[in-house]
């Protein structure tokens, strides 16, 4: 006797066959236009943004979205937005907390879209009414707080006084890792550095730094090597979620980063963040629908390998956009495929 199928299982197929049927009813009425390039900006070597932006790079060129498609090396959620909003990149992944803040100020002109890989319609300047919008939900986000094994930290309050690295200039971590450390009023302060995944993790194998923030999925590669070869522990950061949701919005989350992740280091709850795949509203509608669609039916070639996979791309919480408005086309497709 068949084993009745589970709902997810059921959600998932609904959503395949509706965004199958939709684009191919679009299809039939005429062509989409195809975009010559399409860059997604990423993050950091060894990161997550990275990882996830070239898979879907890749895949937007494999099933011919676009002549080419690139991902960019970029410092984080910060300078993603920037490059969106000024046509610099044509998608980009960011935090929901860093994806609220107040839109960049009126872009100059920019170079050619050939220059930068934009697409046409997002090249230059930014145009009047042109917003900051979602595509989806595509990950949680992990806000890993990484000591030593052998520092003796074992808490947060052990930070008081300390330097720690608070992520790269332009990173979604840089904006994430100061308001933890203001919600937990440590005295004295600790100096914030600002340190990128690489450059942190070579500082706090060298004892330079006490501590380093990094926000992304689990497990992150650059750690992962780390703790293999120097023991590493993280810090419980969720006694802080109350006072962020307070005094910031509730872009923050209880999340779980497992045992044996990071070598030896115990299970360990932390701060979660939803990660976004943002775009520029005057997207045209036949790519951000195309676009969805390989969210919903490729799931399984945009998660990256080292993945524990429970975080990526699940059709239930692709809508999820904390607050953050979808494209109108998205926001369509997404109705159709729910009926």
């Amino acid at each position: 006797m068949a084993r009745p199928l589970s709902r997810r299982t059921v959600l998932t197929s609904g959503l395949i066959l509706g965004s199958a049927g939709l684009l191919m009813s679009s299809a039939a009425c005429t062509p989409e236009p195809k975009p010559e390039k399409l860059t997604v900006a990423g993050g950091e070597s060894g990161g997550f943004y990275l990882e996830f932006a070239t898979l879907l790079a890749g895949l937007l060129q494999r099933e011919d979205v676009a002549e080419t498609a690139e991902p960019l090396v970029t410092g984080g959620s910060l300078e993603n937005i920037r490059r969106v909003m000024s046509g610099e990149a044509t998608f980009a992944v960011a935090l929901a907390d860093t994806a609220a803040l107040p839109a960049p100020g009126p872009a100059a002109p920019g170079p050619s879209p050939a220059a930068t890989g934009a697409t046409p319609a997002a090249a230059g300047a930014t145009p009047a009414g042109t917003s900051l919008v979602a595509l989806g939900k595509v990950y949680e986000n992990y806000v890993h707080c990484i000591v030593r094994a052998d520092s003796g930290i074992g808490t947060f309050a052990d930070l008081a006084g300390k330097v720690v690295g608070v992520g790269e200039a332009g990173s979604g971590t840089s904006l994430t890792a100061p308001r933890i450390i203001a919600s937990a009023v440590l005295e004295p302060a600790p100096q914030q550095v600002n340190l990128g995944l690489n450059q942190g993790l070579s500082a706090l194998r060298g004892g330079s730094i006490d501590a380093l923030f990094w926000s992304g999925g689990v497990p992150t590669a650059a750690i992962a090597a780390t703790a293999s070869v120097l023991g590493v522990r993280l810090l419980d950061l969720s006694l802080h979620i109350a006072a962020l949701r307070t005094e910031h919005g509730d872009y923050y989350d209880r999340v779980l980063i497992p045992a044996g992740t990071y070598g030896d280091a115990p299970a360990i709850w932390t701060v979660g963040v939803a990660n976004l795949l943002l775009c520029r509203s005057d997207l045209p509608d036949s790519l951000a629908r195309r676009t969805v669609r390989l969210l919903v039916e490729r799931a399984q070639d945009l998660i990256p390998t080292s993945s524990t996979g429970v975080q990526f791309l699940s059709p239930e919480t692709l809508i999820n956009t904390a607050g953050v408005p979808l494209h109108p086309a998205a926001a369509a497709a997404y109705r159709s495929l729910h009926g």
